[in-house]
């Protein structure tokens, strides 16, 4: 599950992670108190607006329409009340959102932290996620903060470092040490980056995040160390034990289509292709997708019903498949093992009976438990529905449909 940053933060600062302050606001008028408030507070005219999405690259991409770029400064209220006219209710289209773009709810209104002071201020780079061929948590650093870490990896290698922590263990002490030197830093920067990094990781294990972001760390004129930027990622299969982590989903951020799915607890992930499926189990369903493009067609989407596939889910699944205008045939392919195969043929048959006319080919292969008696009730229900036994004539049959 993603957060906006300003969630993140707040999530941090119950951690002692020191962070950029803000307000999130989604009216003008609320951005100007945002800011008047911020003015008061650090004794400083500029203030950073931020568009709230869950994509990253807002500071270079723009609003759609406009030349407004999704994170600017002002340094008056005149300035903060136009920023926010033009970022509000518009859509910020990034590199990450594609050329659809994301509308933006909330802006963040925060300090400037790029005030002047008796050292040089620098941007870092740090992430934690978990390293799985190691099986270990993975601190990710740079000394080349406020850009891609993509192009930093790739340019210059030599510049991103690795620290690894097992997941049974906290953070050592010698470990935050060791990043605060490879980051160069020394005297009160340094202490304070040792502070912030045992803080984030605790704060990364605490929550159950699957990925904590920080892009810029920022170190200030006055060698403060703090999170300018945040992206968090929580994993979902611990949100049993965070209801108040849960409750902050936002759900106009993810695609319609899967938030509808997860009502009927499916497990559905949109694609870009022509040939929606249907299967129970993940990995069949990657094996499926797997043999829809080697018979010439494109997964437009994976979608596991579970293995107590019924009426009710088959028809849910049905409905979100037919909603993208890209899908040209339905491939419907259900191992009866838990399930019986003739169970399926009939969740089938009363699923299209109540969806009425669908004018694109149905492919319904079922092997397992009663696979021949669910190809008879397929066959003599007079549906335009094409059924298979073997996943060969499946494939057989799908290549025909996208022809």
């Amino acid at each position: 599950m993603n957060l906006h940053e300003y969630q993140a933060k707040e999530l941090l600062k119950k951690y002692n992670v020191p962070v950029q302050e803000g307000v999130a606001v989604d009216t003008v008028m609320a951005a100007e108190e945002a800011y008047r408030k911020i003015k008061i507070d650090t004794g400083n005219n500029f203030a950073v607006v931020k568009a709230q999405i869950h994509a990253g690259g807002r500071g270079k991409g723009k609003i759609e329409g406009k030349e407004q770029r999704g994170v600017a400064v002002g340094k008056s209220v005149d300035d903060i009340t136009n920023i926010a006219k033009n970022i509000l209710g518009g859509t910020l289209v990034t590199i990450q959102t594609g050329p659809a773009g994301k509308k933006v709810n909330k802006i963040l209104i925060a300090q400037d932290v790029y005030y002047s002071g008796p050292n040089p201020t620098k941007e870092f780079y740090l992430s934690i996620l978990l390293d799985r061929t190691k099986g270990q948590n993975v601190i990710m650093y740079s000394t080349e903060g406020g850009m891609d870490i993509e192009e930093v990896a790739h340019n210059t290698p030599e510049k991103i470092f690795k620290e690894w922590v097992h997941p049974g263990g906290a953070l050592q002490g010698f470990q935050a040490r060791k990043i605060a030197f490879n980051l160069g830093l020394s005297g009160e920067s340094f202490k304070s980056c040792v502070k912030f990094v045992t803080s984030l990781y605790n704060a990364y294990v605490g929550l159950d995040c699957s990925m904590l972001e920080i892009n810029p760390l920022f170190k200030t004129s006055d060698d403060k160390i703090i999170a300018v930027d945040c992206k968090m990622n929580l994993d979902e299969n611990a949100l049993m034990r965070h209801n108040d982590l849960a409750a902050m989903r936002d759900v106009s951020e993810e695609d319609p289509t899967e938030v509808e799915a997860g009502q009927y607890n499916l497990n559905f992930v949109k694609l870009d292709g022509n040939v929606g499926c249907m299967v129970n189990g993940a990995g069949l369903a990657m094996a499926t997708m797997d043999m829809i493009k080697l018979s010439g067609g494109e997964p437009a989407n994976f979608l596991d019903v579970g293995g107590s596939a019924n009426a009710q889910t088959v028809e849910a699944g049905f409905k979100i498949i037919l909603k993208d205008p890209n899908v040209k045939a339905i491939l419907i392919n259900i191992f009866g093992g838990i399930v019986r195969c003739d169970r399926v043929a009939a969740g089938v048959i009363e699923a299209f009976n109540k969806l009425g006319n669908i004018n694109i080919p149905i492919i319904v292969r079922l092997q397992g438990t009663n696979a021949e008696e669910a190809k008879k009730l397929i066959d003599e229900s007079g549906l335009k529905v094409q059924s298979a036994i073997l996943l060969s004539e499946a494939a057989d049959l799908v290549k025909k449909a996208v022809a």
